[in-house]
């Protein structure tokens, strides 16, 4: 099925003597399509130490994504290979999508839309009718776990509205104009606590029961990260018990969601199926830098380089 917004692959083409495109690749068959291709541009198929080794040629991996958690980043540094993501090119996207959920919980806009088409509007015996209580982000306190790009134009839109921001990141930069509050902390000041760091060691699970509990009951999360960094069931059981009054997720721990998510019946739990990155604009972007990276590494100059390869003689004698 072809769709108007769909983005053309062809950019990625320039930088290849021969190229082979797969539209989806099981993770059991990613050692047989990469083959001995010397570089595999890829988005969520897993990297592992197992598929390097069955392809001896590889030496560039390129990721579709700003994550790379499906790349064993160890192993790439062990082999020589350069691994490199696509930085910051959902940025905007992402930033949007978020402003969207909270204003979608601060006016009631599906609930008040549902009524309206149920005819509640017309039934009224005023002329506006507005039984869901509305509130002003002015003066409501935006908490941010992770203070790179997408975390920075959360805060400036979260400024511009007159939200009171509060930062927690592992590393403050020097001119972050917010106070820098701890992680138990942003859970428990937040009116809207929005979460943008990476997934890793120290992030997953980080939306636990302990944490959760910390949380106004009046208070909305938002994951537009990765969905490791929630504990799916512990989320679950807080909404359900109103222990905060939303959530709203654009990832879950297993994608395509399972039907058995406890996230996916949960009370006052919106679920939107990983469309932050998907604008059209966002996806062209996406693409651009992805064929920026490969053209540096074939030019020896790597960019957005996420790992720390080790030279090894096979390296040396492709950079010659």
């Amino acid at each position: 099925m072809s769709h108007a917004y769909e983005i053309s692959p062809s950019i990625l083409y320039d930088h290849a003597v021969t190229t082979d495109c797969y539209a989806l690749t099981a993770p059991e068959d990613a050692a047989a399509r990469i083959g001995d291709a010397d570089a595999v541009i890829c988005n969520k198929v897993p990297i592992t130490a197992e598929v390097m080794d069955a392809c001896p040629n590889l030496r560039y991996v390129g990721l579709l994504a700003t994550g790379y958690n499906n790349v064993d980043i160890p192993a790439a540094d062990q082999r020589g290979i350069t691994v490199c993501n696509a930085g910051s090119y959902s940025t905007n996207a992402v930033a949007q999508l978020v402003f969207a959920y909270i204003l979608d919980h601060y006016e009631k806009l599906s609930l008040y839309n549902a009524d309206v088409r149920l005819g509640k509007w017309t039934e009224s015996k005023t002329f506006s009718y507005f039984p869901y209580p509305t509130m002003e982000l002015a003066g409501k306190t935006m908490a941010i776990i992770g203070y790179g790009s997408i975390g920075k134009a959360v805060a400036k839109i979260a400024d511009a509205f007159g939200m009171q921001v509060v930062v927690a990141t592992r590393t403050t930069p020097a001119d972050c104009p917010y106070p820098v509050a701890s992680v138990p902390k942003a859970f428990s000041c937040a009116d809207v606590l929005s979460i943008h760091c990476p997934l890793n060691e120290s992030s997953a699970g980080m939306v636990c029961r302990g944490n959760l509990r910390l949380m106004k009951p009046t208070a909305i999360l938002i994951n537009t990260a990765r969905g490791g960094v929630v504990c799916e069931q512990d989320l679950a059981d807080a909404l359900n018990h109103d222990e905060l009054a939303a959530a709203y997720v654009d990832v879950l721990e297993r994608e395509p969601m399972a039907a058995d998510t406890p996230l996916r019946n949960a009370k006052n739990c919106m679920i939107t199926s990983h469309i932050a990155w998907t604008p059209m604009e966002t996806r062209q972007r996406l693409l651009s830098i992805a064929a920026e990276n490969l053209g540096g590494f074939l030019q020896g100059c790597p960019q957005n380089v996420v790992n720390h390869p080790q030279m090894t003689k096979d390296t040396e004698n492709t950079e010659e």
